[in-house]
């Protein structure tokens, strides 16, 4: 039945070459064989009964989880504006539609420009959308949450992370040093700060620093 309909098909364009397309009268074999052919390397290659395959796009899973939803809680209002657009971002993520959370964020901070928490939430979303890699959009989501509110610790950490993330140890280790020499003794995020520069520490050990030469007189 296939193969009618295909020849029906051929037939008819053929037709609509002559009287539509004008094809003159000399090029009705070469214009035949053209059709003829392409019909032979269909069946020579072809399976027509093949069953379609239905492909969907999925965003692979990376950088996201949990973990840094809860340093991100411990840093961040719990309640507020940013609230309800974070939770919807984070299950976004959860689903793989990581673009679309990015996304969903850059309508948030349009609509809540002051809000430092979504700046860093939108950092952390466009760090996660590009497999864990630091972009510029990112750096400067969270410059934006650092100028915005300068004594948030969130901007530093999730930056610092992203910056581990990336391979750029030394720029998260000098973030990271920064931010828990000004946390209080009591901040909740303290002691995860302190576990990850020492791991980052066993990791890749700070070099020492080069000896100074005696200041002559």
């Amino acid at each position: 039945m296939g193969w009618l309909i295909l020849l029906g098909f051929l037939v008819l364009l053929f037709g609509s070459l002559i009287w539509l397309g004008k094809l003159p009268r000399g090029a009705y074999e070469l214009t035949g064989a053209a059709l003829l052919l392409g019909v032979a390397g269909y069946a020579w290659q072809g399976n027509p009964g093949m069953a379609g395959v239905s492909i969907e796009p999925i965003e692979k899973p990376n950088s996201f989880d949990d973990d840094s939803i809860s340093s991100r809680d411990e840093m961040g209002e719990r309640f507020g504006s940013a609230r309800e657009w974070l939770v919807f971002s984070d299950a976004l993520n959860r689903s793989g539609k990581h673009g679309a959370a990015a996304n969903y964020l850059r309508n948030g901070v349009k609509e809540h420009p002051t809000d430092p928490d979504l700046w860093v939430g939108l950092g952390n979303a466009l760090v996660v959308h590009a497999d864990g890699i630091i972009t510029p959009a990112a750096q400067f989501a969270f410059q934006k949450a650092a100028d915005i509110s300068p004594e948030h610790p969130g901007p530093p950490f999730f930056l610092g992370m992203a910056y581990a993330q990336s391979g750029k140890i030394d720029q998260a280790r000098a973030i990271w040093t920064e931010l828990l020499e000004r946390s209080p003794e009591e901040a909740p995020w303290r002691k995860d700060l302190e576990s990850r520069l020492a791991t980052m520490e066993k990791m890749q050990p700070t070099l020492p620093s080069p000896p100074q030469d005696p200041v002559e007189e």
